[in-house]
């Protein structure tokens, strides 16, 4: 449940990169005080639950302000009876450009417990992370500046079929995650109805997924651009990820219906 928990937070943090053409909106979409409150299902039970929040830092790296993102994880229920996580991520990332300086968590699964910090190093090209150094081309996020750098991305050119890429920093190597934008769509959820871009991105069958598994994504189509729900089919059953509560949005959140 762990892996699938921290998969969906990085599935979000996918949103909308172009492979090529990164047109990036002028300002963020998103500011200091915002949080974000996502539930994680298995089938009907309630697996786990999440909570993103933006907050001010008066650190500064390379004389750049930043912003200080901070995303706290558990299980809760019966899950949290038999395999208890208490997870908390946090970066700090340039207030203009969103790229991450540093990247920290503390993981409390079940009797393991992990640490790291990742400092990024843009000049040089570096990651330096508890299991290495990692040479890197290109932008590279950890997954929460991941999820705020893709929000801000211009696709007000996307078209059906378009694939994007991403390159993000996890534990001990660089990954790419692709995604197809397969249209738009109506999703209802607990906050309302609302207009959505939805996406399908790629995943490994393995001892969790099904080799015809399908992950699907909604992201509000709106100005906000929050990923509102994911769902993906394992090997037995399957599970779904919502937005259950929001705080403090820069823009309102264009509901359908309530």
């Amino acid at each position: 449940m762990k892996r699938l928990f921290i998969s969906f937070l990085i599935i979000c943090s996918h949103t909308y990169v172009y492979s090529q053409d990164i047109i990036k909106l002028k300002d963020p979409v998103f500011k200091v005080g915002e949080e974000l409150d996502y539930k994680l299902r298995y089938g009907f039970l309630t697996a786990a639950t999440a909570v993103l929040h933006v907050e001010e830092s008066e650190k500064k790296f390379d004389g750049h302000p930043v912003y200080h993102i901070v995303a706290d994880g558990k299980t809760a229920g019966t899950f949290d009876f038999f395999y208890k996580v208490r997870n908390q991520y946090e970066s700090y990332i340039d207030q203009k450009t969103l790229l991450p300086y540093f990247y920290t968590e503390s993981r409390h699964e079940a009797s393991y417990k992990h640490s790291d910090d990742v400092v990024f190093n843009h000049s040089d090209e570096k990651i330096t992370a508890a299991k290495g150094v990692f040479p890197f081309k290109g932008k590279v996020f950890d997954f929460l500046s991941a999820y705020y750098f893709s929000r801000s991305i211009d696709v007000s050119k996307i078209q059906i079929g378009d694939t994007f890429d991403l390159k993000y920093f996890l534990e001990d190597g660089i990954h790419v995650l692709s995604i197809t934008f397969i249209g738009k769509e109506k999703i209802k959820t607990d906050l309302g109805e609302f207009n959505c871009l939805k996406f399908n991105p790629t995943i490994i069958p393995g001892r969790v997924f099904r080799k015809d598994s399908k992950l699907y994504l909604w992201i509000t189509d709106d100005e906000n651009r929050i990923p509102i729900r994911a769902h993906v089919e394992l090997i037995l059953g399957s599970v779904t990820m919502d937005l259950m509560g929001v705080k403090n949005l820069k823009f309102p959140l264009n509901q359908i219906s309530k």
